[in-house]
């Protein structure tokens, strides 16, 4: 079989689209479509179901791909090992923004004095991210969500704690009795500072501490965490945070917890590959020392 015909199979079997997986080779699309005809008159069955948007698998297309993919990676790391003489592997990683500057990257810089380089894109969209990894925009992805199916792979890495949290003042205005007694009544009281209309922050809290509904409209809408921390510790309003994020602002006192939940909201952070790609020794050894570090967070 030709490993070209091979190769374009698998970049479409990732990227869901004959378009996408054009782009990604650098061929033309009828060209892919040529290649993907072609290999499918040499096994005798379809490969692909054409759709409006894009293609989607067949039974005997995934099992090739989950069959072929691993060793096709392989391939493609002994000939980039030869290749790249300085012995320098590049990892494209791809995150939150937050969560990767604070706790990613730092928990990768012992490898880069190994040899390896990281090109970083930051993205805040979950489901975005899995689809940049899938059409090999990216190597390894941090997500909140987890994938589905066969074609990419996901472990848990860390659970993330969400807190309620204001400003001193704030929190002095609101008083301890008032939410003793009122709870989110008495909150509702407070502007909120968030990173979407959509309040996703806020809502997790409120269904999961309060079992209702959180105020209908933010105050400050800043499209980073980091940007609603500082908004919050000056008196913007209250805001749902990671407590890894805030926690330097708990403990000056910049910031105050507005209540301690029996049970406090998480979210989970998972480490998602292409399946079959963790066979490539720079993609591993990231993958394990991300493993190992989260232990400490």
């Amino acid at each position: 079989m030709d490993l070209a015909l091979l190769r374009t199979f698998i970049t479409v079997h990732r990227a869901g689209s004959f378009t996408r997986a054009a782009a990604l080779l650098g061929l033309s699309q009828p060209a892919v479509t040529s290649q993907i005809r072609t290999l499918e008159r040499q096994l005798g069955r379809p490969l692909f179901l054409r759709q409006a948007r894009g293609v989607t698998p067949t039974t005997v297309g995934d099992e090739l791909a989950h069959r072929a993919a691993p060793h096709l990676d392989a391939l493609v790391e002994i000939v980039e090992e030869g290749l790249e003489e300085s012995g320098v592997r590049t990892l494209h990683l791809a995150g939150p923004p937050e969560f990767t500057s604070a706790r990613v990257l730092p928990a990768l810089a012992p490898l880069v004095s190994q040899g390896l380089a990281l090109r970083t894109s930051f993205t805040g969209n979950a489901e975005e991210t899995l689809e940049g990894l899938a059409a090999g925009h990216h190597d390894l992805a941090v997500t909140t969500a987890r994938p589905r199916g066969g074609l990419l792979a996901s472990t848990p890495l860390w659970d993330e704690e969400h807190v309620l949290v204001a400003s001193p003042g704030r929190a002095v205005r609101l008083g301890d009795g008032a939410l003793r007694c009122k709870g989110a009544v008495a909150l509702e009281q407070l502007p909120v500072v968030e990173v979407h209309e959509s309040l996703p922050f806020v809502s997790r809290y409120w269904s999961s501490v309060f079992d209702s509904r959180p105020p209908a409209v933010a105050a400050v809408i800043a499209p980073d965490l980091r940007a609603a921390l500082e908004s919050a510790a000056a008196g913007a309003g209250l805001a749902v945070l990671p407590r890894y994020l805030c926690l330097d602002a708990l403990e000056s006192g910049r910031l105050v917890a507005l209540l301690d939940p029996p049970v406090p909201p998480l979210r989970t952070y998972f480490l998602v590959v292409r399946t079959g790609t963790l066979a490539l020794t720079h993609l591993a050894r990231a993958h394990e020392e991300l493993l190992r570090a989260s232990a400490a967070w």
